[in-house]
């Protein structure tokens, strides 16, 4: 058989609810030795609480709307005093109009009283012409003085003649300075010689300075490429360093590596450079570019936590599946139990920022340290804690003391990993941080 659906014991514990609230009640009455009294239903109550909430946000919202008028009323006034304000300034904008019209007409009034003065003067013009053609016919008279002129101008003509016989003359002097030119011009000849001499001596010594740069641009190139399989090896030692770890390196490095800005336009080929140490300035580009990739990689290696957060310990729980030590059944263990003495210095394990100081339900004291590009680190069970949330905290700190806060059996550290939200096997780091220190020795 099947059971009371939910609507109906939905409704049934309404029921119950408002028989709980609203009982029924009756108020007895007493006049001259008797005894009536009224009965109040259910319905009743309700339907008099209804009215009196309704009474109640009536005069609410009466007392709100009467306290709110004068606010209304004031804005208003102010709206209106603008208006005004408004139309005496255009009022004030139309008188500015009207006076420059009435320039402008007075100008107009001016131009066409100039235009009448033009007319007239060009009356004036005309007689002028008139008395022109009158003068025109006196200066037939004046051709016989204008042939006079020629006369005399002859007679000038006739002096140059004698002039240009004396510049002949001085011809002579100037073909005496043209030799003593000529010998100046052997001399230069003879200057050039020289200089052709020199010339050659310089090309031979250009030729000497090219063989040297050349000498010069192949132990630069040369130890340009030591540098570059230097770096490639730096490189690729790092690069083993993080992969021991388990993280992938292109996200960590993207992490580091800011957005690139919006690039494009056409591709048009690059010709190749025939100028000398071109070959070394690719060399230097790529050497740059692999410089850069390393700086990244030496900025991530500072934040990925490599040693041991203990200078002595023994792990008693490792990373991953387990039986749980108190209720004995399978579970999942997302840090790395490491024992020690009790009250025992923990260190921070990588730079970084302590992002939580504090009691953490069955981690007991707990410190979360944020070391950048998605990586943190997490230290539970403490004794004491000796850091505060937003301390900036460097390699090797000391953050607490070990101890058994919380779910624990006795005294160690509960010790995670955490990279982008999910945690990571410390073992991997510590290996890793051993290679790494080896390297270092």
């Amino acid at each position: 058989m099947s059971g009371p659906s939910p609507i109906i014991t939905f409704f049934e514990r309404v029921d119950r609810f408002l028989d709980s609230l609203f009982p029924e009640r009756q108020i007895h009455l007493r006049t001259e030795g008797r005894i009536s009294f009224v009965r109040l239903t259910r319905r009743g109550q309700i339907s008099i609480v209804l009215l009196l909430a309704m009474f109640g946000g009536w005069a609410t919202f009466s007392t709100i709307s009467f306290f709110f008028h004068d606010k209304l009323l004031a804005t208003k006034e102010l709206k209106i005093a603008n208006t005004r304000l408004a139309y005496q300034g255009l009022l004030g904008e139309l008188a500015e109009y009207q006076k420059k019209f009435t320039i402008i007409t007075r100008d107009m009034e001016a131009n066409h009283g100039m235009m009448l003065n033009l007319v007239e003067q060009n009356a004036a013009l005309q007689k002028n012409l008139k008395t022109v053609e009158t003068q025109l016919n006196s200066t037939k008279h004046d051709r016989t003085l204008v042939i006079a002129a020629r006369q005399n101008l002859k007679e000038q003509l006739t002096e140059l003649e004698d002039r240009m016989r004396r510049l002949a003359t001085k011809n002579f002097v100037l073909k005496d300075n043209l030799d003593n030119v000529e010998t100046d011009l052997q001399v230069a000849l003879a200057e050039r010689n020289k200089a052709l001499f020199e010339g050659s001596r310089l090309h031979r010594n250009l030729k000497d300075l090219e063989t040297r740069l050349v000498t010069m641009q192949t132990t630069e190139e040369e130890a340009v490429s030591r540098l570059t399989s230097r770096t490639e090896q730096y490189i690729e030692t790092m690069e083993r360093i993080v992969d021991m770890t388990g993280l992938d390196v292109k996200k960590l490095v993207s992490l580091e590596t800011p957005v690139s800005s919006g690039q494009g336009g056409p591709f048009i080929e690059a010709k190749p450079d025939s100028k000398p140490a071109s070959r070394l300035r690719s060399n230097l580009v790529s050497l740059d570019s692999k410089l850069s990739h390393w700086e990244s990689l030496q900025d991530v290696m500072k934040r990925i936590p490599l040693t041991t957060p203990l200078n002595t310990y023994y792990i008693t729980s490792g990373y991953g599946k387990r039986r749980d030590p108190i209720n004995k059944k399978w579970a999942m263990h997302y840090g790395l139990d490491m024992g020690s003495k009790f009250k025992s210095p923990v260190y921070v394990t990588s730079p970084g920022v302590v992002t939580y100081v504090g009691w953490k339900g069955k981690y007991g004291r707990l410190i979360e340290v944020d070391h950048g590009a998605g990586m943190k680190t997490r230290y539970g069970h403490l004794h004491k804690t000796l850091v505060k949330k937003g301390q900036k905290v460097n390699f090797r700190d000391k953050i607490g003391l070990l101890g058994s806060s919380g779910r624990s059996t006795g005294a160690h550290l509960h010790y995670e990993v955490v990279f982008k939200g999910k945690t990571k096997n410390p073992v991997k780091f510590i290996k890793a941080g051993r290679y790494v220190f080896q390297d270092q020795e």
